[in-house]
């Protein structure tokens, strides 16, 4: 494997180690991270992993453009991939429910199934947490099983509850707080994603596993869920 480097700033470079979306990428990258923070040390301001890259954000005080570039390169010479066993696995619970969820039907007409089916599929596996962005805490997860994937809303919408659960594409995600939003909503969770008083800020950090759960709606508001309509929340 050899690294690209790609300058998107006097003091940022990417580092380009792959082309395409893969879980198999989540060791790489996880190893990368680490070999990086340590090479960077106190002249590091912000590295920040993706599906195919990592953004290393350095203090032009301490290094210049050329220096940053040599120690990327001597970080990861030789690089060898962390144990795929390294981030945590978190099951997440969720009420599915068209009241919460109103492409749940969609997608269930779609494939000719009922809902219950979709609700199986979407629970049946393990996701890779990739990638946070978008708004703290927002984990992009995948890979969804490619008879689930779902592009997003043509039309996003306005707002998006907190915990509400969706599709787009083969990726799937959980919106920790209320926002815009165009993908494919499902469920809601009670789940905290973002809280300042937790390490790290985050629950789900790029390399953990997520495995989605279905609970009754008694169960969500038990958790502390907030069970109104998406729609009501326009």
């Amino acid at each position: 494997m050899t690294p690209r480097l790609e300058t998107v700033g006097m003091d940022a470079l990417i580092v380009r180690l792959f082309d395409a979306i893969d879980e198999a990428n989540m060791p790489w990258l996880t190893a990368a991270d680490s070999a990086l923070r340590a090479a960077f040390d106190a002249a590091l301001i912000d590295l920040v992993p993706s599906y195919t890259t990592l953004l290393v954000q350095f203090d032009v005080a301490r290094l210049s453009h050329g220096e940053a570039r040599a120690r990327i390169l001597a970080a990861l010479d030789g690089l060898e991939p962390a144990s795929s066993q390294q981030g945590q696995h978190h099951v997440i619970p969720v009420w599915y429910d068209a009241s919460v969820g109103p492409e749940l039907s969609r997608i269930a007409e779609r494939l000719g199934v009922d809902e219950q089916t979709v609700i199986d599929r979407h629970c049946a596996r393990d996701y890779c947490v990739f990638a946070l962005g978008f708004a703290p805490g927002y984990g992009f997860m995948g890979l969804v099983e490619e008879a689930l994937a779902t592009p997003r809303l043509k039309t996003p919408r306005q707002t998006v509850a907190a915990g509400s659960v969706g599709i787009a594409d083969r990726q799937t995600a959980i919106y920790p707080l209320r926002s815009p939003g165009g993908w494919n909503i499902l469920g809601r969770s009670a789940v905290t994603l973002f809280d300042r008083e937790r390490d790290g800020y985050s629950l789900l950090r790029p390399g953990d596993r997520v495995r989605f759960e279905a609970v009754s709606r008694q169960a969500f508001i038990d958790q502390g869920g907030d069970p109104s309509p998406l729609e009501e929340r326009q």
